[in-house]
């Protein structure tokens, strides 16, 4: 009788070690049906809004990097150069938006975040010691609260020689340490800084707008070289980008961008018809009207505000290049790197369109993309105590195309 009721007993225990073997064998299956269904939803989310690249702890990883390299001197060895505080993943054939700008400037960056769809590459000049500390904070701050900084944005720094830039200590940011978002941020950097023209900086140090340059576009198959408080139309990247994908067709073209500049108390226009209602009122007028009428004039303004509406992005017309414009344009291949011994105001972007030019590419003006200035341009607010370092440069260009007959000494053109 014992006997059998242990046989029950074990018959029982087995019954219900398997009854537990198939419950759990039923959640398990649950659970990885469940996973395989929300790594669906996750990749239909992540098809429309691709998650940043990078996390936080790595863009802090790669900050320190950069920065406890001690960086390298420019050619002259006046300048310390940190590349990639800031690194962004991207098609090695996108389109770039390279610029430049003093510490006080970066409040403008926002504006080119808003508008530009595509990577940007920033090179960012701190004169003093106590502005290159600055700047490591604030990318600190803008990439740990700014998604669209880390997914989209490559950030240099260059400083004098005679700093190095250090790693923020947790105490340093200060203030900086409690804002909590990206708009945060641009705020209190906007009170603190005190933006004004990049190389009006008060100290002996000379902005090296042309060494900056070369450096935010440096490794872009495509670029689009602009200054800092300009900002482009809107969907200018994702036009680009269509066009050039045939590149073959493109090289040797220079793609120029038309360029104006707008009262500083209006809403920017973000196509070419809400721009040319601006024109018609007096509102808009071409780039640099008021400052160097001949540096923007072959552009051919009163041509392009009348070219037939178009839905597409397209060059329309072509213009031969002559002294002393400097357009701004988008170029792949083999161009010319910018002239770093120009520093200051005066002939840096004038230097290199014209080797632009000797090197044998054409510039044709695009039919509705634009650049927009925040702010006419005036002579009596510009470069005031610059003028003795525009004369030097002026003494230089004329050297540069010297040279640049000995450069390109089959070509048939000439500066």
């Amino acid at each position: 009788m014992q006997m059998a009721h242990g046989v029950r007993c074990a018959f029982y225990q087995l019954l219900l070690v398997a009854l537990m073997l198939v419950a759990m064998l039923q959640l398990l299956y649950l659970s990885l049906l469940s996973g395989l269904h929300g790594q669906e939803e996750q990749e239909q989310y992540f098809e429309f809004l691709p998650p940043s690249p990078r996390s936080v702890i790595q863009v802090k990883a790669q900050l320190r990097a950069a920065l406890a390299s001690g960086g390298v001197l420019d050619t002259s060895g006046e300048y310390r150069v940190y590349r990639g505080l800031l690194k962004t993943t991207m098609d090695p054939d996108d389109v770039v938006l390279a610029t430049h700008a003093s510490v006080d400037n970066l409040p403008h960056l926002a504006g080119l975040l808003g508008r530009w769809e595509g990577p940007l590459s920033v090179a960012v000049f701190a004169a003093t010691k106590e502005e290159a500390q600055l700047a490591t904070v604030l990318t600190y701050a803008l990439s740990r609260h700014c998604p669209e900084m880390r997914a989209r944005v490559a950030l240099h720094l260059v400083c004098p020689s005679r700093y190095e830039a250090a790693v923020p200590d947790p105490r340093e940011p200060g203030e900086f340490a409690r804002l909590r978002s990206c708009s945060e941020v641009f705020d209190k950097l906007a009170r603190v800084a005190q933006p004004g023209v990049n190389y009006a900086l008060g100290t002996n140090v000379s902005y090296p707008n042309n060494l900056l340059r070369n450096l935010a576009r440096e490794g872009a198959s495509f670029a689009l070289v602009v200054d800092v408080d300009m900002v482009p139309s809107q969907g200018l990247w994702r036009s680009l980008r269509e066009m050039l994908d045939q590149r073959s067709q493109w090289a040797g073209t220079a793609l120029v961008v038309p360029a104006f500049e707008i009262r500083r108390s209006l809403r920017m226009p973000t196509n070419k018809n809400e721009l040319l209602q601006l024109y018609q009122a007096g509102a808009v007028r071409p780039f640099y009207h008021g400052l160097c009428t001949p540096c923007q004039e072959p552009t051919n303004y009163s041509r392009w505000v009348n070219l037939p509406k178009e839905t597409l992005l397209r060059p329309s017309y072509v213009v031969p290049w002559q002294d002393p414009w400097e357009p701004f344009y988008v170029a792949g291949g083999k161009v010319p790197t910018f002239d770093e011994r120009f520093r200051q105001y005066g002939f840096n972007r004038i230097s290199q369109a014209c080797e632009l030019h000797m090197a044998g590419f054409n510039f044709e003006v695009l039919n509705q993309g634009f650049l927009l200035h925040k702010g006419f341009k005036e002579t009596l607010k510009f470069h005031p105590q610059k003028e003795a370092e525009n004369q030097h440069n002026k003494v230089l260009y004329r050297q540069f195309k010297q040279e640049l007959k000995a450069k390109y000494p089959n070509s048939p053109r000439h500066c």
